[in-house]
């Protein structure tokens, strides 16, 4: 590999290793300001969407199941009709989806927050791309150089603001 292409990459790459830092350092800071009701909503919402938790569960209610059809008549059924069993299922699903809703809706959060962070970011590439077309356009005045698809590059050179983009949107959408 050529000086210049090592060069290259080891800043791209040293680049690359200090903006994933910053990201992990950021979700680290997250998990740590998260409040106690929401660590333990997220632990519970990953211990209820294992296979950990699958197992536990087939191995309960078979054996609830088992015990109450009397598949062992050494021990009596204490819920033959299995309906305080689809109450204890019932009861756990109302509080597993809660606790998902809650996991949802800080997941949901979090992808505002890179939404929002991605819109910056694309804003401020399309105003230095504006910016970079007026500085050549004004080279290739400069120089003389004619430029063919002057009508287009007018409108590329043309500031672009997130409320015309959505007042264009807005408008679209109601046709």
């Amino acid at each position: 590999m050529p000086k210049q292409a090592a060069a290259d990459t080891a800043t791209i790459s040293s680049r690359l290793d200090r903006n994933i830092q910053a990201i992990l350092e950021r979700r680290k800071e997250e998990a740590r300001r998260a409040s106690l009701q929401d660590r333990l909503a997220e632990r519970i919402t990953r211990f209820a969407g294992s296979m950990t938790f699958v197992y536990i569960h087939a191995f309960v209610f078979g054996l609830w199941i088992a015990l109450n059809v009397g598949l062992f008549p050494v021990l009596p059924a204490f819920d033959p009709s299995l309906v305080v069993l689809a109450m204890v299922a019932s009861v756990e699903a109302i509080f597993i989806s809660t606790f998902v809703m809650i996991s949802q809706n800080r997941m949901s959060e979090a992808d505002d927050k890179r939404a929002d962070l991605n819109l910056q970011i694309s804003l401020l590439a399309e105003y230095e791309t504006t910016q970079l077309l007026n500085v050549m356009s004004a080279i290739a005045d400069k120089l003389g150089v004619d430029l063919k698809e002057e009508e287009e590059l007018a409108e590329l050179r043309e500031d672009i603001t997130p409320e015309g983009v959505l007042d264009v949107l807005e408008e679209k959408s109601r046709e």
